[in-house]
């Protein structure tokens, strides 16, 4: 079973096509404006669809009121509306209201010849309380030994290796999708426990992406990379991506993000625990932790820009934690472990 995920149901074509125009044509020009400062399309698109989510809302509950003469008490309006009838987390509310701040922030800074005097006032109407609404999946070795066992016994090589590639490497799923077959050559590893990719990946960032190498650990990694290209070669695909399918024109492709979440599904099925990628996230710096490597090493190999990531994502806590460093006969020497312990 994936994640439950509440999502919206205010938009709809017919809805869309009854917004006002000038509300409409302000939108265009403000994706206009993000494609001319090179923002991703992934970024265009969702600015996209969530201001038309306000757009929508603003047509059946606000009189279809021009953008530029919102107020306070419009937008308080529609965060209850948010909250309290179509149940969305209070994360979700402030992304989108952070999609209207950026359009406010357009509005007064880009076109503030056409309407002089607007000033944003999204931020000055406070968020809703930040609480968890879905309880995080914190997997464990043995959790995923069985399941990587199972989808072996059911040859679901490519599945198993997908997830392999995400325990070892904490790479999201948006960038497993990205990794190519020969990254995996014995040229590419490096002190003898770690594949480093060749090139680097497109990975979550402002405007276009950043692009990083990534790291795999190669000895928990290897046994299913193998059984998966063996299969692939038995399979005749022909693709540079380690995960393809073949499109309607008979073509080899990089295998779709959508793909990864239906995935997700059926492995949440064989867990019996809700599963999505991102978990591998959390248990590969999990993983590292526990072998005490520094968390300034641990943020230098998953790309983060902060070490302060690494506290957020390992799930260890405060006993455990402690525990390290302190048993009957007092403070103790922690040795760091090594990554080829990783088996």
């Amino acid at each position: 079973m994936g994640r439950e995920t509440i999502y919206n149901q205010i938009t709809s074509p017919e809805l869309i096509s009854q917004v006002s125009l000038e509300n409409i044509k302000l939108l265009k020009d403000f994706l206009t404006y993000l494609k001319s400062i090179q923002r991703s399309e992934k970024t265009i698109e969702s600015y996209r669809s969530d201001i038309l989510i306000f757009l929508c809302w603003n047509l059946q509950h606000n009189k279809d009121k021009f953008f530029v003469d919102i107020t306070k008490r419009d937008i308080i309006s529609y965060q209850n509306y948010l909250i309290n009838e179509n149940k969305n987390s209070p994360a979700r509310v402030r992304r989108l209201k952070a999609s209207l701040s950026s359009l406010s922030k357009y509005i007064e800074n880009i076109l503030d010849d056409e309407f002089e005097g607007f000033r944003s006032i999204i931020n000055k109407v406070e968020n809703p309380v930040s609480v968890p609404v879905r309880e995080k999946t914190v997997l464990t070795d043995e959790q995923l030994d069985i399941l990587l066992n199972t989808l072996v016994k059911r040859e679901k090589y490519e599945v198993a290796c997908c997830v392999a590639l995400g325990m070892c490497s904490g790479s999201r799923k948006s960038e497993l999708v990205r990794f190519k077959v020969d990254y995996f050559t014995d040229e590419n590893i490096i002190y003898g426990s770690l594949y480093k990719t060749p090139e680097k990946i497109q990975t979550k960032g402002r405007g276009l992406g950043k692009f990083i190498c990534r790291y795999v650990l190669v000895n928990k990694f290897k046994t299913y990379l193998d059984l998966w290209l063996k299969q692939r070669e038995e399979l005749g695909i022909n693709s540079e991506y380690l995960f393809a399918y073949k499109d309607s024109d008979n073509n080899w492709k990089q295998r779709k993000v959508t793909t990864l979440d239906s995935w997700a599904e059926w492995i949440g099925d064989i867990l019996e625990v809700p599963f999505y990628f991102h978990c591998l996230r959390h248990f590969f710096t999990t993983a590292l932790s526990r072998l005490n490597i520094p968390d300034g090493v641990i943020q230098e190999i998953v790309g983060w820009e902060s070490a302060e990531m690494v506290k957020i994502y390992k799930d260890i806590n405060v006993d455990e934690q402690i525990g390290k460093y302190f048993d009957e006969n007092g403070v103790k020497q922690v040795e760091t472990g090594r990554l080829s312990d990783l088996k």
